[in-house]
């Protein structure tokens, strides 16, 4: 029996956390099991394997449970406990569990009260209005999940991946292949390269002296589970993380030439021809041919492919056919904003709502991650994460941290909250309590079906409370999961504007809340933004680079980021509250 890739293993794992989720089982187990799949899946090497030499719990988010179940579904194809749950629920309503907007409380609900147990049991109880008529959902939410049902049919789940979990294989694998002889150098390639939210494979440019050599010697790599005959020039591989990832390997003097062609996109590459034809040139993975003289030049760097079209560097992000050609040539490309130039960071949660750390140990991390200050933002009590953060509490909170900050020697340590805007735009703790904090954070995390309207005014009356200074992933999406909420983004720029409350480009990798689109609008009207992590446990500071990835496809500078400011100036620009 072949063992099973890990794919398999993660799809196994995300079953079982589904099923117990469905069962009514602790919040614990059920993040164990999906904390444990994500770490299987991102895993460079067989876990099989590495769980039948007793090594998987090297794995962060595997343990002894973990790794013995994973010997089980290898040396028997199965899982007892899987078996045991998939007996007591209809195969179906797993299924049902993965369509946008019903997880597995609701897809339960369905089932217990209308025996909804499938995709399209779901759109025939939607088309025959019978979903609306349960206490929760509406007519709305009908519509929503008959959408998301037909979607389903047509296309199957989602295809694409995360731009983090194809990243953490992707790099691995260029490491990789850096280490082997007569490697020269190579890059990831791509959508992943110009940082999009997902991917749906991988491309990997690199250069050796002997190509076909080095093509061999990628696909006999411990991390490629299958891969095409290589090539000449190429092989195709597929990692254990079941990612497809095609490497095409040049000369050295040809680099620039294949890893600009790779990198995309298709629209800015169709831009870059047009131009070579005006200017009697030819632009293609192979160099850059000048018609006139019949000579091909070869680039060993993109920069050099630019400077043959008569422009500077383009930076990858900005490639997507968005007027970046014609900015280039004018020279007016922006300086991006990069991660260094965060000073630091605005939300983040500790061990009193659903983060795993204390204060302490949150700064600790955000000194280490090289900011300067960091504002602890645990979830208001409305919210119900882990022990409710109520009034007294807060108050306490408040002197918790103002001692701690006394003790650390250059690092500012604040504190704010995460406050819950809710339905009527009012906030859940009193407004002189709100007044004594550093920071106030406004998101939306309830009552996601509100119509358009009644949802911008909810947002709007936040934006409008005078003690709030951001809103926080403003459109409440999930990529992959869960659509954004319906709301009126050209008033919610406008009240933003005019009260000088700024908006959050949220890091993380499931969110990136702003997106792009939003980001540079909101830049363009004047409001300043902020990247924050959202960390909830001492290595979640490692997720900037997905806020700064959106800030620079949106065209962003230092300048219009609030947080490469230090502490006192930040604060000064909120107009609201002295705090230096």
């Amino acid at each position: 029996m072949a063992a099973p890739t890990n794919s398999q293993i993660a799809a196994a794992l995300d079953e079982l956390g589904d099923l117990y989720e469905l069962d009514g089982a602790s919040i614990h187990r059920i993040v164990a099991y999906r904390n444990g799949a994500r770490a299987v899946r991102e895993a460079s090497v067989s876990v099989a394997a590495l769980a039948l030499a007793g090594s998987a719990t090297e794995l962060a988010g595997i343990g002894t449970t973990l790794q013995e179940k994973i010997v089980a579904l290898t040396s028997t194809g199965t899982i007892p406990a899987l078996e045991k749950l998939r007996g007591k629920f209809p195969p179906g309503l797993v299924e049902l569990t993965k369509l946008p907007g019903l997880g597995p409380k609701r897809a339960r609900r369905l089932y217990e009260e209308l025996g909804v147990d499938s995709p399209q049991a779901l759109r025939t109880a939607a088309t025959e209005g019978r979903i609306s008529t349960l206490k929760g959902f509406g007519a709305r939410a009908e519509r929503a999940l008959l959408d998301a049902a037909g979607a389903y049919e047509r296309t199957g789940p989602a295809t694409r991946l995360l731009l983090s979990r194809a990243l953490a294989a992707g790099e691995a694998l260029v490491a990789a292949i850096m280490t082997l002889d007569g490697c020269e150098q190579a890059l990831l390639a791509g959508s992943a390269r110009r940082m999009t939210e997902t991917v749906k494979d991988l491309d990997i440019v690199a250069s050796a002296g002997d190509p076909g050599a080095l093509a061999a010697a990628v696909a006999a790599l411990p991390q490629v589970q299958e891969s095409s005959t290589p090539g000449t020039h190429a092989v195709r591989i597929r990692t254990h993380s079941g990612l497809a990832v095609d490497v095409r390997i040049v000369t050295g003097d040809r680099f620039g030439d294949a890893l600009q062609h790779l990198t995309g996109s298709k629209e800015h590459n169709v831009a870059l021809r047009e131009l070579s034809v005006r200017r009697g040139l030819h632009i293609s993975e192979y160099g850059v041919l000048d018609e006139r003289s019949g000579v091909t030049h070869r680039c060993a760097s993109e920069a050099e492919v630019y400077a043959l079209l008569g422009m500077g560097y383009i930076e990858p992000e900005l490639r997507e056919g968005r007027g970046e050609v014609e900015a280039a040539l004018a020279g007016t490309l922006p300086e991006l904003v990069r991660t260094t130039d965060l000073k630091g960071d605005l939300h983040c949660h500790t061990v009193a709502s659903d983060g795993t750390a204390s204060m302490r140990e949150m700064a600790v991390a955000a000194a280490a991650a090289g900011y300067e200050y960091l504002v602890i933002t645990d979830h208001s009590a409305s919210m119900g994460f882990g022990a409710d953060v109520c009034a007294d509490e807060l108050r306490a909170q408040i002197e918790r941290a103002r001692e701690l900050d006394a003790t650390l020697d250059g690092f500012r340590l604040l504190i704010g909250s995460e406050v819950n805007i809710l339905p009527d735009g009012g906030l859940d703790y009193p407004d002189e309590l709100l007044a004594e904090l550093d920071w106030v954070v406004a998101s939306v995390h309830t009552s996601f079906r509100m119509p358009a309207a009644a949802m911008t005014a909810r947002i709007v009356a936040a934006i409008e409370h005078p003690s709030v200074d951001c809103i926080g992933h403003l459109s409440g999406r999930k990529i992959l999961e869960r659509e954004p909420y319906d709301f009126d983004l050209e008033r919610v720029l406008e009240a933003a504007a005019r009260t000088g409350t700024m908006l959050e480009i949220n890091a993380n990798p499931e969110r990136r809340d702003l997106n792009e689109h939003h980001a540079r609008a909101a830049a363009q009207a004047g409001i300043p933004l902020v990247i924050n992590c959202d960390a909830h446990r001492p290595g979640g500071f490692e997720v900037a680079r997905y806020g700064i990835a959106t800030a620079r496809r949106a065209w962003l500078t230092p300048a219009q980021i609030a947080n490469t400011l230090p502490w006192p100036e930040l604060a000064a620009l909120r107009g609201r509250r002295g705090c230096a």
